[in-house]
C-alpha cells in the first residue's frame, strides 16, 4: 500500500491507522506547528485521530519554520 505524502511516493507493509499516527511516524514528537491536507482537504488537528487514511491517499505536511 502506499501514500504520497509531500508529493513522494511511500510504501508501507499496512498503512498507517489514521492521520495522527502518520504524523508520529514522519514527525515524531512533534505537534505544534503543523498543517496537513488530505486529498486537497485541510484536517484540523482535533480531526486527525480520526481521519482514517486510505491506499493512494495524497498528504501534504506543512511545519512552520523559524527565520528572518
Amino acid at each position: 500500500m502506499e501514500l504520497i505524502i509531500n508529493h513522494t511516493r511511500k510504501t508501507f507493509e499496512v498503512l498507517p491507522e489514521n492521520l495522527e499516527a502518520l504524523l508520529a511516524m514522519e514527525l515524531p514528537g512533534k505537534r505544534k506547528g503543523i498543517a496537513v491536507a488530505l486529498n486537497n482537504r485541510i484536517i484540523p488537528l482535533s480531526a486527525w485521530a480520526e481521519t482514517i487514511l486510505n491506499d493512494k491517499d495524497s498528504v501534504l505536511i506543512i511545519t512552520a519554520a523559524q527565520g528572518g
